[in-house]
């Protein structure tokens, strides 16, 4: 099967040997946010027991509770103040749902798939910019190809060279057929379409 048409058949067959996109593990922002609510909560624990123990309240608890009778819920400052940390509560919410590791593109596994029917036990990815690497080896290998810059994305792979003695349109077909080779050997558990863009090199 030619390369063109085993991409073909992995687009049009996305489950087949697919693989989840790797999530990063987050262990020290998960370790910091410990820390500090493990801190708040031991502080407000700590000052709680000393009322309970017929103590004065810290000074930080007084000034908080004077604050609290001076403003409404209505004034503008307390408004505002309530606002950015809505905001800043959907934006953590947001980052610790979000899967990270935007720079690593997830392999297609080459062990069987669990017998539950979830992804494979086994997972492998590559960095975004090895595999461009890789791609514009590929690409400075095509004859007239005098420089090209690649660049992978999750959906598209951006190739642009610069030919000094082919015709334009002869370079960028065998860059598409080299590269379809090229994407078909990384792997992906989901390939990138190429975009080629050809164009002539500076005589200078």
């Amino acid at each position: 099967m030619s390369a063109p048409a085993a991409l073909d058949e992995r687009r049009a067959d996305p489950d087949r040997g697919a693989a989840p996109r790797p999530r990063s593990v987050r262990r020290v922002p998960a370790a910091l946010t410990a820390l500090v609510v493990l801190g708040g909560a031991g502080l407000f624990l700590y000052d709680l027991a000393a009322v309970r123990a017929h103590r004065p309240a810290m000074r930080w608890r007084r000034e908080l509770a004077r604050l609290l009778e001076r403003h409404a819920p209505a004034d503008t400052g307390v408004v505002v103040a309530g606002a950015v940390l809505v905001l800043a509560g959907a934006a953590l919410l947001f980052l610790a749902l979000a899967p990270g590791l935007r720079s690593v593109l997830p392999l297609r596994s080459p062990g069987p798939p669990r017998p539950t029917g979830g992804p494979p036990e086994v997972r492998a990815g590559i960095g975004r910019k090895a595999a461009a690497l890789v791609l514009r080896d590929r690409a400075m290998e095509v004859s007239g190809v005098r420089s090209a810059r690649v660049r992978v994305g999750r959906s598209h792979v951006t190739v642009r060279a610069a030919s000094h003695f082919r015709e334009l349109d002869d370079v960028r077909a065998d860059l598409e057929a080299v590269l379809a080779v090229g994407l078909a050997e990384l792997g992906l558990a989901h390939a990138p379409r190429p975009r080629v863009r050809v164009g002539p090199a500076d005589k200078g």
